[in-house]
């Protein structure tokens, strides 16, 4: 995570639904956070660039280029650069996701790749697309595309696969793949020569659970996971040495009596004390202490919005992106893990997640 001095603005870009996408949102904006107050405001200066579903933003490791889902059936991802006066442009031209609905991006710590999950559709299964950068970071070619296969019992969910999230561990060796359709975590690796995935293992979870998102602590031994059919939160032991899970204990993403709840985004702290989540149906930030491989409830901050979907942290605040009320929050990161809002909330229509740079 990017550190800051506590006098420096730190530079946040936020993804929006589109109009083509089903939202009202302008694609991708640049707004600044204030560390000290946690204040949100846009950066006027900056004009919001039009992508259509921009559901998910990375930036590259060591290069000023972001990229971006663009959630559609068929699915593409773009690159875009950012120049010395913060704005955007486009880096090539989009190319495909391999897949339906790309809905997650993650770039390879080498800087050589970018990885997708492709959410799927009716029609389509859910899967892992890789695509190789040049040295300027532009999208050059497609070059695998990694098939899940796998239901749940959740009628009307979990029909087939549903690729949600891709990331890769922190010693750099395994791309993980949630399922939420397939219950499962699908483990890879990436041969950086030429691109393709190889499959490694199949984390089975617990049935009906539909894994959304993981988080890893720090170090690695442990991984969280935000259950969006289940509403529960789960710890996992982690193996680095096979790229497997081994669930160990679950709890309630929420305390409020809400049937239609789904965990959202997911975040363990910088310290591997805490695990945050956002409660989508609640409208709640849900805190956990973690206590050696169980999760205990600190307690809940309203999302200062509806829907709150993606989660991300920036300089001991929380960015909260509530989708439906079109609002994002800084919630304030307290000594214990608990939360309070920092300032107003900021109007950014269809948002859906933030990218700290």
């Amino acid at each position: 995570m990017p550190t800051h001095s506590s006098t420096d603005e730190v530079t946040v870009l936020t993804g929006s639904y589109t109009p083509d996408s089903g939202g009202n949102g302008a694609g991708i904006a640049a707004l600044g956070l204030a560390p000290g107050t946690g204040r949100l405001a846009h950066d006027t200066g900056v004009p919001p660039v039009p992508v259509n579903g921009a559901s998910f933003l990375a930036a590259h490791p060591s290069l000023d280029v972001v990229y971006s889902t663009n959630e559609s059936d068929p699915g593409t991802v773009s690159a875009l650069v950012r120049h010395r006066d913060g704005r955007l442009s486009p880096l090539g031209a989009p190319l495909s996701s391999g897949g339906a609905n790309p809905c997650h991006l993650t770039v390879h710590p080498g800087g050589g790749w970018l990885l997708t999950a492709n959410y799927g559709s009716d029609t389509s299964p859910g899967s892992v697309a890789a695509h190789r950068l040049d040295a300027d970071g532009r999208l050059v070619e497609l070059t695998d595309v990694a098939v899940h296969e796998g239901s749940g019992p959740v009628a009307g969910r979990q029909e087939g696969s549903h690729a949600h999230q891709v990331l890769v561990d922190p010693a750099g060796r395994f791309v993980l793949a949630t399922d939420l359709g397939a219950d499962a975590v699908f483990t890879y690796r990436l041969d950086t020569p030429g691109g393709t995935l190889e499959r490694v293992a199949v984390n089975r979870l617990r049935p009906g659970s539909g894994p959304r998102h993981l988080a890893f602590a720090p170090g690695g031994g442990l991984v969280f996971s935000a259950d969006e059919l289940s509403s529960t939160v789960t710890c996992h032991w982690y193996d680095a040495g096979t790229g497997t899970l081994t669930g160990v204990s679950s709890v309630p993403a929420t305390a409020v009596q809400d049937a239609t709840n789904q965990p959202g985004g997911i975040v363990a702290s910088p310290c591997g004390r805490f695990v945050w989540v956002t409660n989508r149906g609640a409208d709640t930030v849900a805190a956990f202490h973690v206590t050696g491989t169980a999760l205990e409830p600190i307690g809940e901050t309203s999302a200062g919005g509806t829907w709150p979907r993606g989660l991300t942290y920036a300089d001991g605040h929380l960015l909260v992106a509530n989708q439906h009320s079109g609002t994002l929050v800084a919630l304030r990161v307290l000594g214990e893990g608990a939360l309070r809002q920092a300032g107003p909330a900021l109007p950014v229509p269809s948002v859906v997640c933030a990218l700290v740079l």
